[in-house]
């Protein structure tokens, strides 16, 4: 499951942190501390989120 948990993760965390990023600079936060926070906020949240993904799709099987 782990293994499945690192591949999701590197869908999931890059779309997280694509969309923060997105989000920031609607909202009209264009400097670079904000878009920086938003990524990195995108790809820690991406690591309990793909878990859980990997989980619910290992429980299914």
């Amino acid at each position: 499951m782990i293994r499945l948990a690192f591949i999701l993760y590197a869908l999931i965390g890059t779309t997280l942190a694509g969309t923060f990023m997105v989000a920031a600079l609607t909202a009209g936060y264009t400097t670079t501390q904000p878009v920086v926070i938003t990524a990195a906020l995108g790809f820690l949240l991406g690591i309990p989120v793909s878990y859980l993904v990997a989980r619910a799709i290992t429980s299914q099987a």
